[in-house]
């Protein structure tokens, strides 16, 4: 009979990191196995219906330790703005001797972390197995260089960081430099220490990227897949955007979102909802408040409500993103390339406009232009900044049904979502990985 084990998580403190952990704590939970989901207390709470086996999965709430110029009540990244994200970082490496203490009590057999580096050491000590499972794209982490090595150097017989990038585009080079000067020790660390690698993609996707990074710290590697959730059935699409969205024909509104983390610039924001009015086309966006605002309302263009009325609407927060996305008018996503929102895309028949913003989406967009050619990227002027012009050409060259880049990109989207979406393809990969799970914790067992 098949042993079951006790899983602890730990993701990093992002919406965008726990939720993806959970759907994986909930296909262990599915097939008879515990999980301890280490988590802020406030977040606990939003994250409860993401819990599909509450039997199986236990939140225990982590208290956020006080750092100095970390607003009080601080618990996650959507908390505070990307500036403030080392303090945040610096909290969660303080909550060690909490995470240890449950660990000492509870026993785990196994412990999945990304940015804890400091877990591997942890569960040796405790003698556990220790899995750093990362989401954000293969692609990204295979970039990641040594300190001495000079930034762009690729992995040996791939395009170099700088070509995935573009040779000009200075302001993703320097994101990712920052990014890489900030991470690269977590991260290097995690792989170098933990007895397995797991990402969240499949071979079909990037398999290249995944091979590199088993050669380069000599590890397994196992993939989960796209580890997509469920679909909620119990709750219907609002009232409020069924209503909007029926108003349309088939395959004409364009929606747009760019994640939990995105807080754009006044001017900026102003220039996206500018850039949707020029399409001429229905659309729905979903944003935050630009920085230093508290309403969307009172930093929309001047006269743009009335012009936009009944075809346009602008929305403050949080919508059901994948019903919105199943909407037979919804026909083109634009999105921020963020890991899980485009596994999401590819699961669609929308046209996918890409407006990557931290360094791990920017390489991601180069994959999905480039390589897979499934998607286009919003064209940035030399300040990093898209403009209303370069928004709007790049929807409507893809929502143009007689254009030639719209017919190969929704072609192209058409070939990979049938390879992904084949029977039993991501099944294969769940069960494989929970499979080698259990060998791991067996090894341990009889060692």
């Amino acid at each position: 009979m098949e042993s079951k084990f006790h899983a602890f998580m730990f993701p990093w403190f992002a919406f965008g990191h726990m939720i993806p952990f959970l759907h994986l704590a909930n296909k262990l939970a599915e097939k008879g196995h515990r999980v301890t989901f280490l988590l802020p207390k406030k977040a606990q709470k939003q994250m409860e219906h993401h819990n599909l086996f509450p039997d199986s999965i236990v939140f225990h709430p982590l208290t956020i330790p006080h750092v100095d110029g970390l607003p009080a009540g601080a618990e996650t990244t959507s908390d505070i703005s990307l500036s403030l994200d080392n303090l945040l970082s610096e909290a969660f490496d303080l909550t060690q001797d909490q995470v240890e203490a449950v660990v000492c009590y509870l026993k785990p057999d196994i412990i999945f972390f990304d940015f804890a580096h400091w877990i591997p050491e942890l569960a040796k000590e405790h003698k556990i197995k220790s899995v750093s499972y990362m989401i954000v794209s293969a692609t990204a982490l295979a970039h990641i260089n040594d300190p001495g090595v000079p930034f762009g150097v690729p992995p040996p017989g791939y395009p170099s960081t700088k070509v995935l990038l573009g040779e000009n585009d200075a302001h993703a080079l320097a994101t990712m430099s920052i990014f890489y000067e900030r991470l690269y020790h977590q991260l290097t660390t995690g792989f170098n220490n933990c007895d397995v690698i797991a990402l969240r993609t499949c071979n079909e996707m990037e398999g290249k990227f995944c091979d590199y990074i088993s050669r380069q710290y000599n590890k397994k590697v196992l993939l989960t897949g796209p580890m997509l959730p469920e679909p909620d059935t119990s709750k219907p699409l609002e009232e409020r955007w069924s209503h909007f969205l029926s108003k349309f024909p088939p395959g004409s509104v364009v929606f747009c979102a760019l994640g939990s983390q995105i807080v754009l610039e006044k001017d900026q924001f102003q220039e996206l909802c500018l850039g949707m009015e020029m399409t001429g086309l229905p659309f729905l966006v979903a944003l935050k408040p630009p920085r230093g605002s508290s309403t969307i309302q009172e930093v929309l263009p001047e006269g743009f409500e009335e012009r936009v009325k009944g075809r346009g609407v602008v929305w403050e927060g949080w919508v059901q993103q994948p019903l919105i996305l199943s909407h037979p008018s919804v026909g083109c996503f634009v999105n921020h390339c963020g890991p899980g929102t485009i596994w999401e895309s590819l699961m669609t028949d929308c046209q996918l406009v890409l407006i990557p913003f931290l360094s791990d989406q920017m390489l991601f967009t180069r994959l999905m232009t480039k390589e897979f050619e499934v998607a286009v990227e919003v064209s940035r002027e030399k300040t990093g900044w898209f403009s209303k012009e370069s928004l709007s050409d790049t929807i409507k060259s893809v929502m143009d049904k007689e254009s030639d880049l719209g017919k190969l990109v929704s072609s192209n989207h058409t070939k990979l979502k049938e390879v992904l979406f084949s029977p039993g393809l991501l099944d294969g990969y769940v069960d494989n990985f929970v499979e080698a799970l259990a060998d791991l914790i067996n090894v341990k067992k009889h060692a």
